[in-house]
């Protein structure tokens, strides 16, 4: 199946080929037909996890049926050219045969942290170019007993915010996120540290959200107990909370929504502003989560009325802010009046990160719709543009 297709004509296709009809599917999905309907056309993005999920259970499929595999399609961006090699040493770490060579743990450290630098700052294609290597020789070095204790903490870590994290942003079948989760999952748990535990849980949490185990990646979140001993551990702390009110949204569980974020922004008030683990956690950034969370809940105009109480110039990297404009682009792409202001958001999002704008499925499936509503000629101007180069239709 051409990964290119937008998910509405990826869900009528599968609708259609299960013999089952508007009004059947979006009755056990919970929604209206016309609802459906315009899932369907493309007017109306299929940009929530939970929607998903009762969408796939209403035709019996998996939820990666509608969303895809991916949209990777290579050599679109220099980042594509990582992708066969990172794919190729997870397979032989995997195997037991990473094939690299023995280095000191404080020569890793260097390169570990220069990678995931370049990851918090959007940079990946030299993410790309780094991480092979990177994991063989980290997986080798480990092999050979050495420095076993910092280097196991460096793959929990590494496995998460830099193998994971690059594979998400630039749009990889989630199966290869999977696979980087469980290599930290198993380094996390020989080390059995609070903090290797903790960010393993969250990398763990955010594979089994996208195939739509939201009870498990609940107990997931909640098991590692990392506490708030230092400031590392409260940041760690207050980004699994966050991650437990994304899942709670999706459940459609509001008590524990509210519960999760109230404690991560009493958390962020006592933290600050941090970088621990790369993970950006402090006040901002919990602001732009309260964006996510609103938005996977279907609140739009919650999270359009949260984004001007959030200065996306206080957030600690690139990654944060493109975030932060993605999310308030979505936001507004379903109020009222809001179109063009959504594709400027959108816009500036691009400009920081154009794969966290090309390559994230719910903002292609937003790029869809708002080409359908969009008509001024200078903002269409610029979202055909977008459109074009995350390679849809226009």
């Amino acid at each position: 199946m051409d990964t290119n297709v937008n998910f509405g004509a990826r869900l009528r296709e599968i609708r259609q080929a299960r013999g089952k009809s508007l009004r059947v599917v979006a009755g056990l999905a919970g929604i209206s037909a016309g609802h459906l309907s315009h899932l369907e056309n493309g007017t109306r993005a299929l940009d929530r996890r939970s929607l998903i999920v009762d969408l796939a259970n209403a035709l019996e499929v998996a939820p990666s049926e509608i969303t895809g595999p991916g949209v990777v399609t290579p050599g679109d961006l220099a980042e594509d050219q990582a992708l066969g090699p990172v794919r190729l040493a997870l397979q032989s770490i995997s195997m037991g045969e990473p094939q690299g060579k023995v280095f000191p743990v404080e020569t890793l450290s260097v390169r570990a942290a220069s990678l995931l630098d370049a990851q918090r700052d959007c940079q990946y294609a030299e993410v790309g170019r780094a991480l092979p290597p990177l994991l063989r020789d980290l997986h080798t070095t480990l092999d050979a007993g050495r420095d076993v204790q910092q280097v196991l903490r460096l793959l929990a870590v590494i496995h998460v915010q830099g193998t994971q994290a690059w594979l998400t942003d630039i749009g990889a079948n989630m199966d290869l996120g999977w696979q980087a989760a469980t290599l930290a999952r198993d380094a996390a748990e020989r080390l059995d540290d609070p903090l290797a535990l903790g960010i393993s849980a969250f990398g763990t949490a955010f594979g089994l959200m996208g195939a739509g185990a939201f009870d498990l990646a609940s107990r997931t979140l909640s098991a590692p107990g990392v506490g708030t001993r230092t400031s590392d551990h409260m940041q760690l702390t207050g980004m699994l909370a966050l991650a437990s009110s994304l899942v709670a949204a999706a459940k459609k569980d509001q008590g524990e929504r509210v519960a999760a974020l109230e404690y991560a922004d009493e958390l962020a008030r006592r933290s600050g502003e941090g970088s621990a683990l790369w993970l950006g956690f402090g006040p901002s950034n919990v602001g732009v989560w309260r964006m996510s969370v609103a938005l996977e809940a279907g609140e739009y105009a919650t999270a359009a009325k949260i984004a001007p109480t959030v200065n996306p110039e206080a957030l600690s990297s690139p990654t944060r802010k493109a975030a932060y404009w993605r999310e308030y682009g979505r936001a507004l792409a379903r109020l009222p009046k809001q179109h063009d202001a959504a594709v400027m958001m959108l816009r500036e999002a691009e400009k920081i990160s154009p794969t966290r704008i090309h390559r994230h499925p719910f903002i292609r499936s937003v790029l869809s719709e708002l080409l359908a509503k969009v008509k001024g000629n200078a903002v269409r101007r610029e979202l055909r543009g977008m459109a074009y180069r995350a390679g849809l239709p226009v």
